[in-house]
């Protein structure tokens, strides 16, 4: 018979989670029994919104990392232990609404030039260009880009989805000078210690860290940063709202629309 933590991954694995979304529901449910030394399937509701409590009174946990664990252990919960539902009255902390500090295009370009490996700094300028999540970057192959159409594939993106990304003019003639100066094969950013296997996501976060550091740009964030400065310039220069949808591949429009109130006297 398998085990309700096998039964759990099988339950994501048919749901197409991210590898990072199994991690972190797992965590989530782990915690939890550890923290009661009795198997979940074992476990009241009451239980559940006691182990919450702890979580914020006793961890200090943020409210984003409350609602991490929430959707973690309700998934479990309904998916795996087949609850008819989720009843569990928890208040959990309520989200900050807060404008990051957003990067200027000067800042921009300032990190992108601090980069003392013309590699790094041709990945974070495909960052910006296109706007993307760190996972789909490194997850580029050369394959990937269609020069032609000015298209880049970025396959399996958030939500295990494939969605085409428009590459700007510029853009494309600084790669088209990379990959004749760098020949890459399969990744167009690879490893540079193992070529045929993809540049990890830690190693472009650090690469971003280290520029922005080099390039001294003390506001907050990390490589994240990059893709919300490009929709952000997008909107800035009138790109209709559902355009830069499909460019960033929200599903949900909503996701979008929180950019819109980030640029003041936007007209779209």
């Amino acid at each position: 018979m398998k085990t309700l933590r096998q039964m759990m991954i099988d339950a994501m694995l048919v749901r197409g989670f991210s590898v990072r979304t199994h991690e972190s529901y797992l965590y989530a449910v782990v915690k939890l029994v550890k923290y009661y030394h009795r198997p979940p399937d074992q476990l009241t509701a009451e239980d559940i919104q006691q182990f919450f409590l702890h979580l914020v009174k006793d961890c200090h946990l943020t409210s984003a990392s409350c609602r991490l664990y929430f959707n973690g252990i309700r998934f479990f919960y309904i998916e795996v232990l087949q609850w008819p539902s989720f009843d569990v009255p928890i208040a959990l902390p309520k989200m900050p609404q807060r404008i990051p500090e957003l990067l200027t295009r000067a800042e921009v370009a300032s990190i992108i030039s601090a980069c003392a490996n013309p590699k790094h700094g041709m990945m974070l300028t495909t960052c910006y260009g296109c706007g993307l999540r760190v996972s789909e970057l490194v997850a580029i192959k050369v394959r990937h880009i269609d020069g032609e159409r000015r298209l880049l594939r970025v396959e399996q993106g958030k939500g295990a989805k494939d969605r085409q990304v428009e590459i700007p003019d510029t853009l494309l003639k600084g790669l088209r000078r990379y990959w004749q100066a760098y020949r890459p094969q399969a990744w167009l950013f690879p490893n540079s210690q193992l070529p045929n296997r993809a540049l990890s996501i830690t190693t472009a976060q650090k690469t971003f860290r280290t520029a922005k550091r080099a390039a001294g740009i003390t506001k907050v964030g990390g490589i994240h940063s990059l893709r919300h400065a490009y929709a952000t310039h997008q909107l800035e220069n009138g790109l209709p709202v559902h355009q830069l949808q499909r460019q960033l591949g929200h599903q949900n429009i909503h996701s979008t629309l929180r950019y819109v109130h980030w640029v003041p006297n936007y007209q779209g």
